[in-house]
């Protein structure tokens, strides 16, 4: 048995009552948010409680899950959870003590019962969930009298809003389609069984409804029972509050009544395999609601005082168990629809964000992938709003009318560009943009469609004298742009400085699949008349002079296929390796670094190999690669390495640290949103120190840990990276794989061949 790090031993394996200890949600619990300190809803400055515990979720918190618990002890649990069914009669122990810590009369003045979650927690996720169509299709009535068929329709509102939480939840971080893993239901009191709302409106038994529960589906027992509870919603015609604008103390006691339940229930269980030292707590009326958060150590009970458990457990409560409160915020507005924006519900999200992670492990989607969005959300908002940039402001930008496919089209500069400035060419599906390149002359290419969220600088083209075959089209930046704008800037090492690198390696004789090739380069052939005076000039047309480079081959970035398709196996991810590191060997012949490896540099091209469609993985935008020692690299706070950071210069190995990275990415692993360098450094030491990162990529391939390893013994040092050994070991790998996949699609060819007879007997593959 582990516990705490250690490994006891000499004690019967049917003794222990360990929890399932589920490493990705360690991970995730750890990186999905930044846990970084915030501002708390009450306005102190602090470090967030609110993100469950690693240990928390895993099941590796409290001493209850891991040392041995007997049949007396379990038997105890059991009897208190029998016997402590008078509400009355526990908030009468506990009540008074609740009152001191509302009031602030601790022992150090201060109010104890804070808020679980952080200001800037509810704003991550609310950016998080920018788009999300949270519905709520039955409205909370708004009605200042409790007569039976309001309370109806408030159960009934209650439901479906929750209903909304978990659909919204789940298909955004967990998974778009299949079968939902939890549901909502009710119970009627203590250990009852659960129902539905409306079951229980025609049984007449609403009355006798305490709260609404999300319940587990997960469990092979069709009858949920308190065990399966997720999380508990208790539902009061009108919150109780004090002058303060909080939960009052008799709300308090009882929510912690019905969640010391939940723990009770969840400890005792014999197939939940999580923790149950915490459990997330909703108060809502018709109105408005807040979150409690309720923990402790069982193990800690006393159980020896059985002749009054109700004694028992509020010395429990008042001495090991932890309860944070956060303030009452408005839910429904008065048409009885949820603020789905605003902070009372954003931290209903959150509590059932974590309750499901809780028992369902981390998401597919973290938060703060799906922060990193935001920018691109944002310029398309910019773009669907016709908005481009001018010298002094912001003005909308009228195009012309459509044309015909295949036109090459001459635009009025006089009505587009009014300014001294170009604007940014916008290219659109059909469109033919003619290129003069020095060394092949004029070309032709056909716009199929813009890539990356819209941007325009980058799209997918075919040419004209060979339209079977798809290539990348950059569009870079007018030359009297490069020198107001950053962005335009990046479209220079997109375009011209890419442009330099890929010839450096094509003139040293360096030609590789796993390498992007140059098709075409030059500047775009605008229509009309060109009135420049030399070859390498310009004229007062707005195109004149916009650099186009052409390259093949086109495929899908990393980040939306591991968004979409989920993390790698360790096949593609031992192949992706491969590919990666003999990219960077080639360059490595010619002194070039990559300088930015990261997702969305690296696409997967799917090639056809006889019947057999095969991918190879290949790193493109070669712009920032650095030749000399006065270049420097891209700054990538997730996946540049820690001597790019430090020093803004590479080291031998950065590339190769820099690969380790995206392999973490691809297996699972969480890589927390940065927002500094110094922090994405301390992400990194820890990281390494823990060896977390080869650990994590561990569970996944034994080869690409060692060379995980590997790198890590040449971070920050002048030694470069034995390509060659490190592919020989991967490309063996990857054989081994290629061959398990042939045989299992020859086998049943080789079966039809042979004799019926010898085969009579044989089973298949």
């Amino acid at each position: 048995m582990q516990l705490g790090g250690l490994f006891l031993e000499g004690t019967p394996q049917w003794s222990w009552r360990v929890g399932h200890v589920a490493g990705p949600t360690i991970r995730f619990l750890q990186n999905g948010l930044d846990l970084s300190p915030g501002k708390s809803l009450d306005g102190s400055f602090r470090k967030s409680n609110s993100v469950i515990s690693a240990s928390t979720v895993s099941g590796t918190s409290g001493l209850s899950k891991f040392l041995p618990i007997s049949r007396r002890v379990l038997k105890g649990l059991k009897e208190y959870g029998r016997k402590m069914v008078d509400l009355e009669l526990f908030t009468q122990y506990i009540e008074e003590w609740v009152l001191e810590n509302l009031n602030g009369d601790s022992a150090d003045g201060m109010q104890s019962f804070r808020s679980p979650f952080t200001t800037d927690e509810l704003c991550k996720l609310d950016l998080a969930l920018e788009g999300v169509p949270f519905q709520q299709l039955i409205r909370m009535p708004f009605f200042t009298d409790v007569s039976d068929e309001v309370i109806e329709d408030q159960y009934l509102a209650t439901e479906d809003f929750l209903h909304a939480i978990i659909i919204g939840l789940w298909r955004t971080f967990w998974h778009k389609s299949g079968p939902l893993p939890l549901c909502v239901s009710c119970p009627s009191h203590i250990g009852s069984r659960f129902s539905s709302v409306e079951k229980a409106i025609s049984r007449g038994r609403l009355r006798e409804m305490r709260g609404l529960a999300l319940i587990s589906k997960t469990a092979t027992d069709s009858k949920f029972k308190w065990d399966h509870m997720v999380e508990f919603a208790l539902f009061k015609s009108e919150v109780f509050l004090d002058n303060d604008s909080r939960l009052s103390a008799s709300t308090i006691c009882e929510a912690l009544f019905y969640g010391f339940h939940v723990l009770v229930s969840r400890s005792l269980s014999k197939i939940i395999s999580i923790n149950s030292d915490s459990v997330f707590l909703l108060v809502l009326d018709s109105k408005c609601g807040a979150v409690m958060k309720f923990s402790g150590d069982l193990g800690k009970l006393d159980l020896l005082n059985s002749s009054d458990p109700y004694l028992s457990v509020a010395e429990w409560i008042k001495t090991y168990a932890e309860i944070c409160v956060t303030p009452v915020e408005p839910i429904w507005n008065r048409l009885g629809n949820p603020n789905w924006g605003d902070i009372g519900t954003l931290q209903v999200l959150l509590a059932t964000f974590y309750s499901i992670a809780q028992w369902n492990g981390p998401p597919r989607k973290s938060v703060a992938s799906l922060i990193s969005d935001h920018s691109l959300r944002l310029q398309k908002r910019r773009t669907e709003c016709c908005i481009i940039e001018t010298e002094n402001a912001l003005v909308p930008y009228h195009g012309t009318t459509d044309h015909q496919t295949g036109e090459i089209v001459e635009l009025d500069q006089n009505e587009l560009f009014s300014h001294n400035r170009a604007s940014r060419l916008k290219l659109k599906c059909g469109d033919i943009l003619a290129l003069d390149d020095p060394q092949q002359g004029q070309k032709s290419f056909q716009i199929h469609e813009s890539l990356v969220g819209g941007n325009y600088y980058l799209y997918s083209a075919v040419c004209l004298d060979h339209p079977s075959e798809l290539l990348t089209l950059y569009v870079g930046a007018h030359p009297s742009r490069l020198e107001p704008s950053l962005e335009d800037m990046s479209l220079w090492y997109q375009v011209q400085r890419q442009t330099k690198v890929l010839n450096i390696l094509r003139n040293q004789g360096i030609l590789s699949k796993y390498l992007p090739e140059i098709v075409a380069s030059g500047r775009i052939l605008h229509s009309g008349p060109c009135k420049k005076e030399s070859p390498g000039g310009r004229c007062d047309h707005p195109w004149c002079g916009t650099p186009v480079l052409v390259t093949s081959p086109i495929g899908e970035p990393l980040s939306p296929m591991v968004a979409n398709e989920g993390s790698f196996s360790a096949d593609e991810a031992t192949r992706l390796c491969r590919d990666c590191l003999a990219a960077l060997r080639s360059a490595a012949m010619a002194n070039v670094q990559h300088g930015d490896i990261c997702p969305e540099n690296i696409i997967r091209v799917v090639e056809r190999q006889g019947v057999r469609n095969q991918a190879i993985y290949v790193p493109i935008s070669w712009g920032r690669a650095v030749l000399e020692d006065r270049d420097s690299p891209a700054i990538n706070l997730q996946f540049s390495s820690s001597h790019a950071l430090q020093h803004g210069k590479l080291c031998p190995s950065s590339d190769a640290e820099s690969i380790i990275y995206i392999l973490y990415f691809i297996c699972g692993g969480t890589m927390s949103l940065q927002d500094s360098i110094e922090s994405a450094l301390q992400w990194r030491e820890r990281s390494w120190a823990k060896r977390s990162i080869q650990q994590h990529i561990g569970q996944v391939s034994a080869l690409l840990k060692a060379f995980a390893d590997y790198v890590a013994s040449l971070c920050g040092t002048p030694y470069p990276v034995d390509y060659d050994i490190w592919l020989k070991r991967l490309n063996k790998a990857v054989e081994v794989s290629a061959d398990k996949g042939k045989m299992i699609e020859e086998v049943p060819i080789t079966l039809r061949l042979e004799d019926a007879a010898e085969s009579s007997g044989a089973s298949g593959p």
